[in-house]
């Protein structure tokens, strides 16, 4: 594996937007003549020196002198003035010609060779010792003169540069400055006025004990007018996975990348550490480096202490206090000053009010776990789980009991209490830690002897649970296997009935996967063959309810109801409410099917009363699901949003967000926001689970979320999404539909129809191998194939290439054909084409008129009315060509209300890919747009320097050319690009220039 990059690699900032513009405020005060100090603090590793690289580009994007230095760790004193030596040496062919007159600066730049003089006079009168002393009441001893004549030096050099240009100075690592630094910085703070000075500080917060010298200066200092703290805190959950798909460049999996944003917690460093341990290794160790530097910092701990925080380490990432002096074997006095100094030195901090202690980093305690010795290691666990036997009956005190019995090797402990903490987690709605404990207890089941074994379960039960627990926490692939062996297992009984039970529940697993259908109705069929002959009872009313569903699904409408119905009368002989509810529900959607709506919801509603009735979770959040689609398959919206909230917070709340219909209700959140234009919304149900799922469930998620990263013009995410996931297309259909599409007008709005072309081809071709026929989601995809079509006619023409014209041509009309037979072949849930694919057939129509020509007026104002449910985007893209048709029809007047509309809806969408495409069509039309019709975005995304080396690069000049005309260095220049084409979503330079002169971020005639 290639090696990933570092921190200093030019990668975009990632999740520091107010930061930034923090300092962009204080870079603008500091140009208006208001100095200004800020001193940016954060733990290791989070980012600091990124953030200072951050400011110094931006103000060498406004010309104003950068100056820096770094304090180093060299001991109790430290090297006096380091930072300032360094800061002051960049800037000695631009000081002031009257050095002589600050000798005092040779302490700083042996180099100057003048002479020193210690002549009080020619200080600054404030800073003449007699002056000093007296304006203090004679309180304050004699200050050394040298020292006070070389403060004044360096601001009265800093002054007079700042007279020039802009400075700013900047300060790394002040944790490690000596006492003669933090006076000097002290001094420099205190009179910062009306220069235009920045001076910028970067600490470790995680450094500062009480005893630190720094502390107290930091508390007088933090008092100034001119200087203000920026707390840098570690990246949230998104913003890690963010900077680390940065980082890897797509050079590492999905899994590992969602790996590493978790291990690190938001820690820059930790994050690039870990990324290049798996790039270099596919280890999921700790790297040495990583290791080493985490350890230090427990190694400057007393033993008592150190003694402590391994003690706190096996315990997991919390230890209760009373555990901790348990095990430590400590008095109460040792083990406080102990934790108290842990604390102190930032490995341990309180949880709470609670005693409990927690690990700063899980990392940190990953390196203190992982140096402990085999027998150390063992004991410690022994200990814990000695302790934890007089806690049972408390929350978590099995879970932790099970796993510090196994750590100790005492299985049938281990056993038992995994049994208990599986049920315990999945009463309390964790359905992947209950299935944790299950595959752990199902894992030593054969290692335990039977006689140790628990008495109130056996091996069925245990794989019985464990199949449930996988369906509800996301994991169907899972559920199947551990179906699968319960059937087997329970094929050794003479028990029809249970044997029909697990049939059922294996025939309900496959059914929701993908290409799964066929072996869930052979499956199925054996269950009911089971129990067709024996009386009405509850497992006969389940497989009856169950194999009405799968009927349906197969098309089967008449057996469908027709098991459904016997359903529901097995399940009202025994008063088997749940079988009842889901029969009821499955008859409701044979109703919508026929037409009868209305009808339909109201016995979904019937159905939902009846489960939660019955306490039956998935049927009821099935029912929720159903009732949401009805609504969202008839236009209405906002009607769907409130039952698809409401179904998602039941789903949430009960522990079945990633159970089978939790995770549809969340799909269907993500969709429909999209489509309404609620794009916040629908990013935020976008978001993966935080545990461990299915690569299907993930991989659905993803994709529903792409069309919206799309949108936005997030061009470099959205072409690695896309790629990412075309190879998970055969998991799921839907991922195969909804990718291609996203695909397709990904490459639209790159200008590469051609390419958009074929993620159409790809998506209709999984749609016939996956015997989909005349699948409705067909319609989207043949539309924007036929608009891709015209796009390359369009191009094509330009070029005058006619065979390019006359085959797109075709092809076009023939994806337009494919739509009109989809909707007339296609078999709606409803029994008619609904709003939204009425809609998508007006676009293919309007779509077609663009093979010959501008595009038919008519029929874009089709299009644009057929969206007006309530599909504000889609219909907003209309518009856009509708105007321009109108143009072509010369009706400017009108196409001048079209693009207005449209430019406002795109800005407060964000959706930049249409704004520009809109503005540009304005531009050429000669129709004003306000002042929103700037090409340019409204927040440039080029700093000043960016912008010159775009527009150099746009005539062709190479890195070192652009380094000489701008005086820059040619690793600059590059570094700059990458940051261009990381903005722009290139792989290029040359690509870089065209997207940006297409989206008007360049001067056409450059």
């Amino acid at each position: 594996m290639a090696d990933v990059p570092r921190l200093g690699s030019g990668i975009p900032l990632v999740a520091r937007t107010r930061e930034v513009d923090r300092l962009r405020a204080v870079l603008d005060r500091a140009a208006a003549g208001s100095a200004a100090a800020v001193l940016i603090a954060g733990d290791a590793g989070v980012g600091k020196t990124r953030l200072t690289e951050e400011l110094a580009e931006l103000a060498r994007g406004r010309d104003a002198l950068v100056l820096t230095g770094r304090c180093l760790d060299a001991g109790e004193t430290g090297l006096p003035y380091l930072p300032f030596a360094e800061a002051l040496a960049q800037a000695r062919e631009l000081m002031p010609a009257d050095l002589p007159a600050r000798p005092a600066l040779a302490r700083l730049l042996p180099d100057l060779a003048i002479p020193a003089v210690a002549d009080p006079s020619r200080l600054a009168p404030d800073l003449n010792p007699a002056v000093w002393s007296a304006g203090r009441g004679g309180t304050r001893p004699e200050q050394d003169v040298g020292q006070l004549q070389l403060f004044d030096a360096v601001y009265s050099v800093l002054a007079e540069l700042a007279e020039r240009s802009p400075v700013v100075l900047i300060l790394e690592d002040l944790h490690w400055a000596d006492g003669s630094t933090r006076g000097l910085l002290s001094f420099l703070l205190a009179r910062l006025r009306n220069q235009r000075l920045v001076i910028a500080g970067t600490y470790r917060s995680d450094d500062l004990t009480r005893r630190h010298p720094l502390r107290p200066l930091l508390a007088e200092l933090v008092r100034l007018q001119a200087v203000e703290r920026l707390e840098l805190a570690p990246f949230g959950a998104a913003a890690s996975r963010e900077f680390v798909t940065a980082l890897a460049e797509d050079r590492l999996p999905e899994e590992v990348v969602r790996e590493v944003a978790g291990r690190s917690e938001g820690n820059a460093f930790f994050a690039e550490e870990l990324l290049a341990a798996y790039a270099d290794s596919d280890s999921a160790g700790i790297p040495a480096t990583l290791k080493d530097v985490l350890l230090a910092r427990v190694e400057r701990l007393s033993e008592a202490a150190q003694l402590v925080v391994r003690v706190a380490a096996v315990s997991g990432r919390e230890a209760p206090h009373g555990r901790l002096r348990a095990v430590a074997g400590l008095d109460d006095t040792e083990l406080e000053e102990a934790l108290r100094e842990s604390v102190q030195h930032h490995i341990l901090v309180v949880v709470g009010d609670w005693e409990v202690y927690s690990f700063r980093h899980a990392l940190l305690r990953e390196a203190v776990y992982g140096d402990l010795l085999p027998g150390e290691r063992v004991r410690l666990h022994a200990a814990y789980a000695k302790e934890l036997v007089g806690e049972q009956g408390t929350r978590g005190a099995a879970a932790a009991l099970a796993h510090h019995s196994m750590e100790s090797h005492a299985m049938p402990r281990a056993l038992s209490a995994s049994v208990v903490a599986a049920e315990e987690a999945e009463r309390l709605g964790a359905p992947a830690e209950s299935l944790r404990h299950l595959e752990r207890a199902l894992r030593l089941w054969d290692a335990v002897p039977e006689a140790d074994r628990p008495s109130d379960v056996d091996e069925l039960t245990l794989l019985r649970r464990a199949h449930w627990v996988a369906g509800t926490s996301g994991e169907p692939e899972r559920a199947i296997a551990y179906a699968r062996s319960a059937v087997k297992l329970a094929d050794q009984t003479t028990d029809p009935e249970m044997r029909a039970r697990l049939r059922r529940r294996l025939a309900q697993a496959l059914y929701i996967l993908d290409g799964r259908e066929a072996e869930s109705r052979d499956v199925i069929e054996e269950a009911w063959t089971l129990v067709a002959d024996r009386p009405a009872s509850d497992v006969r009313a389940w497989v009856l309810a169950v194999y009405a569903t799968i009927l349906r699904g197969a098309g089967r409408v008449d057996a469908a109801r027709e098991r459904a119905e016997l359903a529901v009368r097995d399940a009202r002989a025994v008063s088997s409410a749940a079988a009842e509810a889901d029969a009821l529900t499955t008859m409701a959607v044979l109703e919508e099917g026929a037409g009868r709506v209305a009808q339909a919801r109201e016995r979904l509603i019937e159905a939902r009363g009846k489960a939660v009735e019955a306490g039956a979770l998935s049927v009821e959040l099935r029912t929720w699901y159903m009732l949401a689609l009805s609504h969202y398959e008839q236009g209405e919206l906002e009607e769907t949003w409130r039952v698809l909230d409401a179904g998602a917070e039941r789903a949430k709340a009960t522990g079945m967000t990633w159970s089978t219909y939790g995770l549809e209700l969340r799909i269907l959140q993500v969709i429909t926001r999209y489509v309404g234009g609620d794009w916040a919304g629908s990013e935020a149900a976008a978001e993966p689970p935080g545990h461990r799922v299915s690569s299907t469930v993930s991989a659905r998620l993803a994709a529903v979320g792409a069309p919206v990263v799309v949108a936005r013009g997030r061009f470099a995410e959205a072409e690695r999404l896309v790629n990412d996931l075309r190879a998970e297309r055969h998991r799921d259909l839907q991922i195969a539909l909804v990718i291609g599409g996203a695909g397709a007008e990904l490459a639209c709005w790159r200008g590469r129809p051609e390419r958009a072309v074929e993620w159409v081809r790809e998506a209709l071709e999984s749609v016939a191998a996956a015997g989909g026929g005349w699948l409705l989601a067909g319609l989207r995809l043949a539309a924007l194939g036929v608009a891709a079509h015209a796009d390359v006619v369009a191009r094509a023409a330009v070029r005058r290439d006619g065979e390019v014209v006359q085959a797109a041509q075709e092809q076009g009309v023939l994806l337009a054909e494919h739509a009109r037979k989809t909707a007339d072949l296609g078999t709606p849930r409803t029994g008619t084409l609904g709003p939204e694919g009425r809609a998508w057939l007006a676009r293919a129509e309007a779509e077609a008129s663009r093979l010959r020509g501008p595009g038919d007026a008519a029929l874009w104002r089709a299009a644009v009315d057929a969206f007006g449910y309530g599909a504000g985007y889609e219909q907003a893209v209309c518009r856009w060509r509708l105007a321009e048709a109108l143009l072509g029809e010369d009706r400017r007047d009108e196409a001048a209300v079209e693009l207005r509309a449209v430019d406002e809806l795109a800005e407060r969408l964000g959706a930049r890919p249409l704004r520009d495409a809109v503005r540009r069509l304005a531009k050429r039309g000669r129709i004003p747009l306000g002042e929103a019709a700037v090409l340019r975005d409204s927040v440039d995304p080029f700093t000043p320097r960016e912008r010159a080396v775009l527009a150099l690069v746009a005539l062709g000049r190479t890195n070192r050319q652009v380094g000489d005309e701008l005086f820059i260095s040619e690793k600059t220049v590059s570094v700059h690009l990458t940051r261009i084409m990381a903005k722009l979503g290139a792989a290029r330079r040359a690509e870089a220039v065209a997207i940006a002169l297409e989206r008007g971020l360049l001067n056409e005639q450059t």
